[in-house]
């Protein structure tokens, strides 16, 4: 399952990729805003959708989006269990290194800096890109779980 959520900012590009989702054949659950509100708060809505995801981790993935990104991937992190990445431009390749090599479960995304047409491919390289396993990444990932259990 695919959580969906954004701010006001994030708002028309969140209907955008809905419609991505929808092509792809994907089940996914828009967690809000169901309605443009330009005086909304985006960890009202990333929040709870982070929290979908961290339900299963290894199984659901999350789509954030706000103006920059940068607040959605703060938010989204502080889940436990979330490893949120930000996209909001430069090369694509980093949105398939962050589920290759950090087995991303969250991406956030940068609605200010970002063509819809953009936005599409890497959401679509993103959630077809599959984290391989590779032992050292893995390690790597444990210490982050680890991380979070401590004070």
């Amino acid at each position: 399952m695919i959580f969906i959520a954004s701010d006001h900012a994030g708002y028309d590009l969140k209907e955008t990729l809905k419609d991505l989702l929808k092509e792809m054949d994907l089940d996914f659950i828009d967690i809000g805003p169901h309605l443009y509100n330009e005086l909304d708060d985006y960890p009202d809505f990333i929040f709870p959708a982070a929290k979908k995801v961290a339900e299963d981790p290894d199984l659901h993935k999350g789509i954030v989006i706000g103006g920059s990104g940068q607040g959605e991937a703060i938010v989204a992190n502080k889940v436990k269990g979330i490893r949120a990445g930000l996209y909001n431009g430069g090369p694509e390749e980093i949105v398939s290194l962050t589920r290759t090599h950090n087995n991303a479960n969250v991406l956030a995304l940068g609605a200010r800096f970002l063509t819809s047409g953009q936005a599409r491919k890497v959401v679509r390289s993103w959630l077809e890109t599959s984290f391989p396993g590779d032992k050292r990444h893995q390690r790597r990932i444990e210490k982050i779980r680890l991380l979070e259990c401590k004070e």
